[in-house]
């Protein structure tokens, strides 16, 4: 009997998704490969371009077509389509025309392949994944959107640079919205297991001052705006991102990201945001419970309702 090999499927041959492609690809993360998007030369080309790389990475079929048939039989479909953040324009901005593009992408996508796991990779996209569970009626376990998956990647770095050590070394989060109020959970985070908070220099002196930390907190929320100003759009460490989440899925690893996810908020009511998550075969296994601080709760609570705000204004119930 021939056994099943693993597919993967990028909606939207962008920088996003095309670079999210290579990520995956020079990791190994899936047997085929397939880029979907509705310009038929540019996604032909993108795939041929990875395809003639396939001699320098692990094995692999790449496939690109403006015909939604290549999505079909896949395991994991991510989809990196959507509105373009211009410079000087927030995430929230790009809402109205990102739900709109979904309304035509969710329902073709749906019906080749139905049984697939759905990772959003496109902003807002906490508003964007509510909008796109409500419209499919998926189980939310099986389509979550990649949150502060990014925004976290973005901070353990910072933190790591700081603090002179490694950045596997680093564990920290960020929660909430993908966007200007998310949050950073200091009072979780540590360093070779000792909190955040008291890791010392060599000198001995405490490195991640109150200053310090709010000052990297803004640099990070601000990094996506930093980056646009600068080439344009943002596309290697999202796509590496991506490409991670896809693994952790198809791998069944059980690993805990931030990923956004439907949740019932208490005060709020229902929304897609970011907290801890064990992902696996199954998509989000289930949450991981963190500590907060009180502030850091009523710092969440904000950025849930500023989620929901959005989402009311574009009637995502």
């Amino acid at each position: 009997m021939e056994s099943k090999t693993s597919k993967v499927s990028i909606v939207g041959a962008g920088a996003v998704g095309s670079t999210l492609a290579y990520a995956g690809l020079m990791r190994g993360f899936a047997r085929t490969v397939a880029l979907y998007d509705i310009n038929k030369a540019k996604v032909e080309a993108e795939a041929l371009d990875l395809a003639q790389g396939i001699q320098f990475m692990p094995e692999a079929t790449v496939l690109g077509s403006n015909e939604v048939d290549v999505v079909e039989g896949s395991d994991v479909v991510v989809i990196t389509a959507g509105a373009k953040q211009q410079p000087g324009q927030s995430r929230m901005d790009l809402a109205g025309a990102t739900i709109s593009l979904m309304d035509k992408v969710l329902p073709p996508l749906l019906k080749v392949a139905p049984d697939a796991i759905y990772i959003l990779v496109t902003n807002p996209v906490d508003v964007v994944t509510l909008a796109a569970i409500k419209k499919s009626g998926m189980d939310p376990a099986q389509m979550f959107g990649s949150g502060t998956a990014l925004d976290t990647s973005r901070l353990r770095h910072q933190v790591a640079a700081r603090c002179d050590v490694a950045v596997g070394n680093v564990h920290a989060y960020i929660a909430g919205e993908h966007g200007d109020s998310e949050v950073a959970l200091w009072s979780s985070a540590t360093i070779g297991g000792q909190p955040l908070t008291q890791w010392r220099d060599r000198d001995g002196n405490i490195v991640m001052t109150p200053e310090v930390r709010e000052q990297m907190h803004h640099d990070v929320m601000r990094s996506a705006y930093t980056i646009i100003e600068g080439k344009g759009a943002t596309n290697y460490a999202v796509g590496a991102a991506g490409a991670r989440i896809v693994e952790a899925v198809l791998g069944d690893q059980r690993r805990i990201m931030p990923v956004s996810t439907l949740i019932d908020y208490e005060g709020v009511g229902e929304v897609c945001m970011s907290l801890p998550a064990v992902i696996g075969r199954n998509g989000i296994e289930h949450h991981a419970t963190v500590p907060m601080d009180d502030a850091e709760r009523a710092a969440l609570l904000e950025s849930a309702r500023s989620i929901r705000a959005t989402a009311d204004k574009f009637d995502v119930h």
